[in-house]
């Protein structure tokens, strides 16, 4: 018997799905199964072989219906982890589909095996900047591409109604952003502590930046200050059809056995997103990533709080209306530190502070400084 190319497809995609805690395949959480941030873990058992019969024969019903062409699109998705730039997967978002005692839309089952097996409801998504679909086509349809969404961060904080997935239709995101008011001393402050790269600042002519970032390897900046105008800004070391500030291009002189291990961990690395509410980090990379903001802790806390966020997970890594109540660098947080309140500090791989036997984000082997304006 002849094999169809849909049925070639659809046998490659279940391949692909995402392995399940105890199968043999799950490792360290790269896939973003587990929790995030606030020391939240959840764990999805092994399903028994009866279920694991049911999903299978459901998800192959569901996709051999779905038009080649959709087909591949979610297999470049797929197979590239979300490395390369694929379309939305428009899907009819009421459709439900039952396993078990459990009833999941199409948008949700799609998630659930191909990325997240302890997705267990949709105001645990965020859609990414990649993702265009959203009230710009006939609303019964809805964005299934798994590599177009996110699992947010802080479950209790939900996310902003613009980026609500996946039966609200939203608008698209808007193209400006609502700065917080803040003193202008900040623009100078940078440039007299980065005097050499008050040049990279001014690049971009008429075009106002809205943040730069800086690299670090331990204590050594590398490379200048990469200016940021667009929207969103990928962050990597390796990413197929990446576009945005590559790591991998800067040349380093550091010869350390763990700068050199977690460089190559970087892989696919963040994605940096200025929203109407604040700032948002992606982790696209395979493992955790580390930040430390003044605004994802209480502005009154003499220590702020070094937060873990895992492979696939979103977080607000800086919030614009919380900006405006942060103390000033006249207080006790920013004696050492007198940006502090207007950057965001992230580690890849290795964490640092109170519960990490790095204390300080300078013993990290890489990570980032990302310097907002303020003006």
């Amino acid at each position: 018997m002849f094999r169809t190319k849909r049925s070639g497809l659809v046998r490659r995609l279940w391949r692909s799905r995402a392995p399940v805690e105890g199968d043999g395949e799950a490792d360290r959480g790269t896939h973003g199964s587990g929790g995030c941030c606030m020391g939240k873990t959840t764990k999805v058992a092994k399903s028994n072989a009866g279920t694991e019969a049911e999903l299978k024969a459901l998800t192959h019903s569901i996709l051999k219906k779905i038009k080649e062409k959709q087909l591949e699109v979610l297999l470049q998705a797929v197979e590239s982890k979300g490395g390369a730039r694929s379309p939305c997967l428009l899907l009819p978002g009421k459709v439900d589909a039952k396993v078990g005692q459990q009833s999941y839309s199409l948008p949700m089952l799609l998630y659930k095996v191909f990325r997240w097996p302890d997705l267990r409801h949709s105001s645990e998504l965020k859609r990414l900047s990649c993702c265009e679909s959203y009230g710009k086509i006939n609303p019964e349809l809805v964005c299934c591409n798994p590599h177009h969404m996110s699992r947010l961060c802080e479950l209790e904080s939900p996310p902003p109604p613009y980026s609500r997935y996946p039966m609200d239709y939203l608008k698209p995101p808007v193209s400006s952003c609502l700065f917080f008011a803040a003193s202008h001393r900040s623009n100078h402050l940078l440039l007299s502590l980065f005097p050499s790269d008050s040049l990279a600042l001014q690049e971009s002519g008429d075009r106002a930046h809205w943040c730069v970032v800086a690299y670090w390897e331990e204590k050594t900046r590398v490379g200048r200050l990469y200016s940021v105008q667009e929207p969103s800004l990928d962050i990597f070391y390796d990413l197929p059809q990446g576009n945005g500030f590559c790591l991998g291009q800067l040349c380093s002189d550091n010869k350390s056995q763990l700068v050199q291990m977690v460089r190559a961990k970087i892989g696919y690395g963040i994605q940096l997103t200025r929203e109407p509410d604040g700032v948002w980090v992606y982790n696209r990379s395979c493992y955790p990533i580390f930040i430390k903001s003044a605004t994802l802790d209480n502005p009154d806390s003499r220590t702020l709080l070094v937060h873990k966020v895992f492979p696939g997970f979103s977080i607000k890594a800086f919030d614009y209306d919380k900006a405006g109540s942060l103390q000033r660098p006249n207080d006790h947080e920013f004696t050492q530190q007198p940006r502090t309140g207007f950057t965001v500090q992230i580690s890849f791989v290795k964490g640092w502070g109170q519960c990490y036997t790095r204390q300080f984000i300078s013993s990290c082997p890489c990570w980032l400084e990302v310097i907002f304006n303020t003006r």
